[in-house]
């Protein structure tokens, strides 16, 4: 056995991602006490730890979890459950000694993040925010090229499209995620890690433009110091290039750098174990790292869409073509 295995509960523990958050505590061989959420089919817990407690009421949740720490060390608790719930998740894992693991987005708006900070000074404990696509080989790969040429050329400045359509249904629009007071809206939903990577690759933003805002697409313009970036997003399964549908695919991902497509599109499903086991070996993303691209999907909710002037993307077209 592990010497010093840690003690995680989870939050949101019947969520789409939430069985990821399982497998990387299972890999990295620690130990899941408790678990929350208000559905209760979370017969995934069977394929990981079917010792742990679960519970429906957040109550009775917070109670195990005063009482198992009177004896026991409670080090983690991972943060996957609706997006507006996030910062108060992040503050009752502080409150009860652990450590916290948040998905992204950590919060929706800057100053959580400020608040947060606050909390951390006073408990000693660390948020950290699950930014997986920095740990992703392929793009560990451009920011290396990248801070090579930057270093040759500090003026470069490149040309990059970010695409991204993930279709979903109906029952998108009637669960939270629909909802932007409670997800953030499409940008904050889907699309802040890929803000997250262009700015920790390509420097922060200086421009931000919005050209499309709709429940189903949204679309901009970024500056950054070393980038101009269109960005295209959207949950509308018509806007999917007919060549992607014929393959009977309903997602479609794509980032070109000067024209140049960036592939990433395998290696995701160990991207959590890997954020686990930086985090656990002194690594991780804290507040800090979050805050530009928080600030960015905040920004890109309160802008007006100037609707098809300027530097769009090529796509808008088919939201107002």
């Amino acid at each position: 056995m592990k010497d010093n295995i840690k003690n995680f509960a989870l939050i949101g523990a019947s969520g789409y991602i939430a069985p990821r958050h399982m497998k990387a505590i299972k890999e990295t061989r620690n130990n899941l006490v408790a678990a929350f959420d208000p559905y209760d089919g979370i017969g995934i817990m069977d394929s990981h730890f079917p010792e742990a407690e679960f519970f429906t009421e957040l109550e009775r949740f917070e109670d195990y979890l005063e009482k198992f720490r009177r004896t026991n060390s409670l080090d983690y608790i991972g943060i996957m459950s609706p997006n507006y719930l996030h910062k108060s998740h992040i503050r009752l894992a502080l409150k009860y000694g652990a450590n916290a693991i948040c998905e992204k987005p950590l919060v929706l708006n800057p100053e959580d993040i400020d608040e947060l900070k606050i909390i951390e000074q006073e408990t000693g404990k660390k948020v950290y925010n699950i930014l997986q696509l920095r740990l992703h080989p392929s793009i560990i790969a451009l920011k290396k090229k990248v801070q090579k040429e930057l270093q040759e050329n500090p003026e470069k400045v490149y040309d990059i499209d970010l695409t991204y359509l993930t279709s979903r249904g109906k029952w998108y629009f009637e669960s939270w995620k629909g909802k932007e007071e409670k997800s953030g809206g499409i940008a904050s939903n889907i699309g802040v890690h890929f803000y997250d990577m262009l700015v920790w690759i390509f420097g922060e933003v200086q421009e931000n433009i919005v050209h499309i805002k709709t429940p189903f697409a949204n679309a901009g313009y970024f500056k950054l110091k070393n980038a101009n970036v269109r960005w295209f997003l959207s949950v509308k399964y018509d806007y999917i290039p007919e060549e992607i549908k014929a393959q009977g695919l309903r997602t479609y991902r794509s980032i070109t750098v000067n024209g140049e497509e960036i592939e990433f599109s395998g290696g995701f499903t160990d991207l959590h174990t890997r954020s686990y086991e930086d985090i656990l070996n002194g690594g991780g993303f804290g507040l800090d790292e979050a805050y530009g691209s928080i600030e960015t999907v905040s920004t890109i909710r309160n802008l007006p869409a100037q609707g098809l002037v300027g530097e769009y993307h090529p796509f808008c077209k088919k939201v107002e073509g």
